[in-house]
Formats: C-alpha cells, structure tokens, sequence
C-alpha cells in the first residue's frame, strides 16, 4: 500500500511500512529555511507516531541532499535590531536542535540517502540518522568554520562518534569538502550505491532493519544512543527496564509460541 502527504517544500511517501521523506527544493539543493523546517518536524512526528511505519528514508530532490541553513535566514539575521539578534538566535537554535532530535531519537530506524552535496546543517542532519547510504556524487562538509560559526546541528556531538575527536576537529577546523570514497572510509557513510539505486537501495535496507519487533527496536535505539555516556551499570539497568517491558509486548508472545509451536514434537497418530 502507498499513500503520499501532501506539503510543499517536502514530500513524503509511506509504501509497505516504509517512509521515504524528500527535501523538496532543488533549486536551492534542499537548503533549509524556516517554513521547510516546520514541514520537517511535522512530518517526522508524523512518522514516528505512526506504527504503520517501521522505518525511515530520508533523501534530497535534484543534484543535493542539504546545503545548509538558507541564506536567506543569514541575510535576515545580519539585518536584525542589534538587540534581538541574541534572542532571535536562540530561539532558531532551539527550532533547529528539536528537529535533529527528533530524527536522533525516532522510534524507528532512520536511514540518511545522500545523493549529492550535504553541507553545514546537511552534513549534521545526515549524521543525526541511524545510517547513512551515499551515492557516487555524495560529498560532506563541515563548512560552518567558512561562515564564521560553529556546527549547530549535532555536528559536534555525532561526528566524533563516526571519526574519531582528532579527525572530526579538522574537518570542523577545515571546513573541506570529503568525497563519497573518503566519507566511506573515515566511517561517515556506511555504504556506497550507484545514484540510480540510491533511494531503492535505501528503501531495501531500510524495510530490512525494520521487519523486527517495533517495541524491542525503539527500547534498544533509546539505549544505544546514550550508551557512550552512560556507565555501564546504568546501561545494563536500562536494559533490565527493558527487557520487561519487552517481556509484555504482543511481538515477544506471539514469537515465542510460534517458536514452541515450532519446536514442539508433531503428536503421534
């Protein structure tokens, strides 16, 4: 079954459990202002209150994937009264760090198809993802250093988890561009496809990742995204918590008696 959402600088799809969420608006390669914004987070709380869906692709219209913030939201703040300049910046800043959780956090694997330029907030909104999938014309730049600015998108927090602290500071440092070939070694990207196989790939991948128990899948996500900063008693204490709400779930039990039913010795005649 496939059905379509309607919005305007977004498109989202949802076929056989799988949403694919596209950033619609090439002639800008996806950059991301406020409207298309309050579109995103709309339609990721969407997804992730849907239990249709079991998982989530996320790629860009055109030649880019994301190229940032919107220039025109920059022009906008250069030109604000000196003294809402501080406020008005936060106030963005919370918009923007409630969108990457929500793609962090999702109840639900996420997977980043970058099929061109991911740059600045690109960069950090494709690493916010479970998984990232890139295409030949891939590349990722931490360019905030070329705006005067530091990455305000998680890219401080998710990219030293993929690289390592001494190569995530010189690519935030540098702001240089990494090609798809580099990304995939450094870890950035977790696979390399063809552009014409991108999404379908990304689609395949993400239908597999997602055909396990809902319940079990989000508790572990929870879990894991936290696990590098968690002890380890704490850790295995979230598990427990876990594990019992696991042993409730309508996917445990009727596992389980499949399995015995399975298991158990046909009867004799």
């Amino acid at each position: 079954m496939t059905s379509t959402m309607d919005y305007t600088l977004i498109r989202l799809q949802v076929d056989s459990g799988v949403a694919t969420l596209t950033l619609d608006r090439p002639e800008k390669r996806n950059a991301m202002s406020d409207d298309m914004r309050t579109e995103f987070i709309h339609a990721l709380e969407q997804v992730a209150a849907d239990k249709r869906i079991r998982a989530l692709v996320l790629t860009g219209a055109g030649k880019g994937f994301c190229a940032g913030g919107d220039i025109a939201g920059m022009e906008r703040r250069l030109n604000a009264d000196p003294g809402e300049v501080a406020f008005n910046g936060w106030h963005r800043q919370q918009r923007v760090h409630h969108t990457q959780m929500l793609l962090h956090t999702m109840p639900k694997p996420v997977i980043a198809a970058v099929n061109g330029a991911a740059s600045g907030l690109g960069a950090d909104t494709a690493l916010a993802c479970d998984f990232v999938i890139g295409s030949e014309w891939a590349s990722f730049a931490w360019s905030y250093i070329h705006r005067g600015i530091v990455p305000d998108g998680g890219g401080m927090y998710f990219l030293p988890r993929r690289v390592g602290l001494s190569k995530a500071k010189e690519l935030i440092f540098t702001g240089r561009k990494v090609e798809i070939d580099e990304a995939l070694a450094l870890g950035i990207v977790d696979r390399k496809t063809s552009a014409e196989r991108l999404v379908a790939d990304a689609q395949a991948w993400a239908a597999e990742l997602g055909k396990g128990s809902g319940t079990a899948l989000a508790l572990a996500k929870t879990i894991l995204n936290q696990s590098f900063e968690l002890p380890a008693q704490q850790v295995f204490a979230q598990g427990s918590q876990a594990q019992g709400i696991c042993y409730t779930s309508t996917e445990h039990r009727a596992s389980v008696q499949a399995f015995l039913a399975k298991a158990s010795p046909a009867p004799k005649e």
